[in-house]
Formats: C-alpha cells, structure tokens, sequence
C-alpha cells in the first residue's frame, strides 16, 4: 500500500489505545430526517474514536476491495497481500492489547468486520480468521514467548494463521474430533500431531496453523500452535478446497496431519476441553454478527438503487410499488435491530459482562435475517440477479455460509434453549 494512500487513514486511530469515553456524537437539527442508511442514528451510540476507525475501514474497504472483488469472486482467488494492507492499517487483531495492535473496543472491532463483510463476506473471513480465531486464540491463551514472537508479525500481515477445529466427521460436535497428539517417541518436548481438519480459511497459505488435537494419554482437548517452517516433508499438507458456491474471494482448504512435530512450548499451557476453541469462537461470532449487517446494508443500497432506476409498467420506477418498498422496509428494520443489538453486547463484553448466549443470540438472530432479507431483496432484480454484476447474488451465496460456520444457526437455538429451559438438547 502506497504511502499516499496511507495519508487517507489516519494511522494513530488505530494504533493509539482507544480512550474510554462517555461523550457521543450528537445530531443537533432544527427539523430531524430520517437517515434510510442508519433508521434509528446508532452512530450516536459511538465514541468519535470508534466513529473514526469504522470510516477509516470503510474508506479503505470501498476504495481498495470493492473494485477487485467481483473478479476475485470469478476466479476464486485470494490475495495475501490483502492482510498486509489490512496490517498497515492497524486492521488486524485490532482488539487486542499490545504487541502491535491497536488495543480498541469491542464495538469498534465490529465496525471494522462491518465495512469489510459489506464488500464481501470472504475477505471478512480471511481477517476474522486472523484476527479473531488465531491471534485471539494465541493471545488468550498462549505463553507469552509465543505472544511475543508471533502476534506482532501477525498483526501486520507478515505472518499469516489459520484455526483448526472443524474435521470431515465433526462439524458441529467438535467434541468428539479424532486429531490425536502424542509424545514423540525419542524426542523429549516434542509432540506429534496426527488427524485432519476440514474447511479451513486461510490454511492453503497460513504460516501458523492453531490446531485443537486430544491428548493420546488424557483424552483432553489442546491447542496447538503449529509452524509449518518447523514441519519436516509429508507430515502436514493444507490442499486448498476448490469449486464453492460461497465465499469464493476467501482461500479455504484442508489441515492433514500426519506424525507433525510440535514443541511443547507450543502448546497452550493452561486450558484443555473445548473451552480454548469456543473462547476464540465467541470472539470471531460478535464479528460475523456486526459483518453480516454490513453485508445486508449493501444488498438494501443496491436493491434501492436498482429500483429506483428501473422502469417497469408504464414507465414507472420499481421503487414505485408497495411489494417493492415493503422488502425494503422489512430489510433495513432487521439491519438497524441487528446491528443496535451487535453494539450493545460489544459494550457488555467490554465491561465482562457478556455471556456465551449472548453471543450466540446476535450470530443466530442477524446471520439468520442477513440471509433471509437478501434472498428477499434479490427478488427486486428478477432475472437481472443471476447477473454477478449485480453482487446481490454473490451476498446470498455467502450469508449461507455465515449462516452455517461457526455454529450453525440451529446449533445456537439449542444453545439458546439450553441457557432457557436448563435442559441439554444436543444428545
């Protein structure tokens, strides 16, 4: 990225610690209007700082990814070099304290997965995969060695992390995952790592792979950090998964594992059981649950403009019809409760009071309603929607798969219904 460009987004937003501050921004007008593009002025529940950084993403966002993605999409390739700019910009692991992040809010974090899912919902993956999956995970939870070493080169896109979780048998039971590390026969400190994992971003060209893997002796569940400088030929191979119907601007692929040698000090010393994973996961779910709502609010953008433009029955504009405005009316409502929800539980996450549920009710409620609404409003484009030059039909094709990852919508209306009624419905 230019140094010119550079100068349009003021890197000290980022790179300064956010100041915890009440003051808001403030709508002062003789005669209120209604804002279609933010119904009910959810900025005013922002700090100027977090007002900044979500302008600085979007700025970005718009001028750097938008004019790429549609071809990128075509051809189902990701650039690297993507996360670089993302890191100069103080993008990546933007939450976290140190180590060369930016140290924000929780909200503002949001508002960045916001301004990138609102181009596309693949290049949101790629840097929450990053940012939130493995950083988070290697923060949270890894030895400060390991902090030290990686979550700087990370943060500026240098190094590249993929999270290893999901396998071909287990998708939403990650419990009973058959990845296995065992104890190197000869070598003292070394474990070896054997299973593979499936449908993960980033790993056809992630230099460090958080992999979860249960322990041969105890059965229990830990996080593994693995570096593939350090895997000897034939022990760990990330083919990349080819033909998708989704999130094509996005890289995905496999993990296999076979005997990889990982150093103790590799793994995570003090947490075991799935608790380590769904710590990141919660993470990476508040930013799909904010991203996704950036995603809607581009299909309604484009819908409206379509309509607006196209002619139909006497020379009428589509927006003329009330089936039309209705679609638009029920979309941008389902945008502006989703996204006021997003804000209210990244202040409550900031101040420790977040619960799992929580996150569990926005990722479910606005994946949910981000895909309903764009199948819905890619009805206002009839045939002219197969056309990707339209992008509405690129948007549903990858809200199913936000839909679907991270927890499944139905996975987290059992865990809704367990924190409601009390009683365990998953088996």
């Amino acid at each position: 990225m230019s140094r010119l460009l550079l100068g349009h987004f003021p890197r000290s937003l980022l790179h300064a610690p956010l100041r915890r501050t009440t003051s808001i921004r403030t709508y002062a007008s003789a005669t209120p209007q209604f804002d279609w593009q933010d119904p009910l002025l959810s900025k005013t529940l922002l700090t100027s700082e977090e007002i900044a950084i979500g302008e600085t993403a979007e700025r970005y966002c718009q001028e750097r990814l938008l004019p790429r993605v549609l071809q990128a999409y075509r051809d189902e390739n990701y650039d690297p070099l993507i996360l670089r700019e993302m890191g100069e910009l103080g993008l990546l692991g933007a939450t976290i304290e140190g180590y060369g992040c930016a140290g924000v809010s929780t909200v503002a974090g949001g508002l960045i997965t916001r301004a990138v899912e609102r181009v596309d919902s693949g290049y949101r993956s790629g840097m929450s995969v990053q940012s939130s999956l493995v950083m988070g995970g290697i923060h949270e939870f890894g030895p400060e060695e390991l902090k030290e070493r990686l979550l700087p080169g990370m943060a500026r896109g240098e190094i590249l992390g993929a999270f290893g979780l999901t396998e071909p048998n287990h998708g939403s039971d990650p419990g009973s995952m058959e990845t296995v590390a065992r104890a190197h026969p000869s070598k003292k400190g070394v474990y070896l790592l054997s299973g593979t994992k499936t449908w993960i971003t980033n790993s056809p060209i992630a230099d460090v792979l958080l992999v979860w893997a249960k322990l041969e002796t105890t059965g229990k569940i830990r996080g593994f950090v693995v570096e593939r400088k350090d895997c000897p030929t034939g022990t760990l191979e990330t083919p990349a998964i080819k033909n998708k119907n989704g999130l094509r601007a996005s890289i995905t692929g496999m993990i296999q594992m076979e005997d990889c040698p990982v150093r103790e000090e590799n793994m995570f010393p003090d947490v075991e059981g799935l608790k380590g994973p769904f710590a990141c996961l919660n993470s990476a779910r508040y930013g799909i649950a904010l991203g996704t709502m950036g995603a809607l609010e581009d299909c309604i953008s484009r819908a409206r403009n379509y309509a607006l433009e196209r002619k139909q029955f006497k020379g009428n504009p589509l927006a003329k019809y009330q089936l039309v405005q209705k679609k638009l009316a029920d979309a941008i409502t389902d945008s502006i409760y989703g996204t006021l929800a997003a804000i209210q539980v990244g202040r409550l996450k900031d101040e420790g009071k977040a619960t799992p549920e929580m996150i569990s009710l926005i990722k479910r409620q606005n994946c949910d309603r981000a895909l309903h609404n764009a199948r819905v409003l890619q009805e206002i484009f009839g045939g002219n929607a197969v056309s990707d030059e339209y992008g509405i039909g690129r948007h549903v094709a990858n809200l199913y798969v936000t839909q679907t990852y991270e927890g499944q919508s139905d996975i987290h209306s059992l865990i809704l219904g367990r924190a409601i009624t009390g009683v365990q419905a998953f088996a």
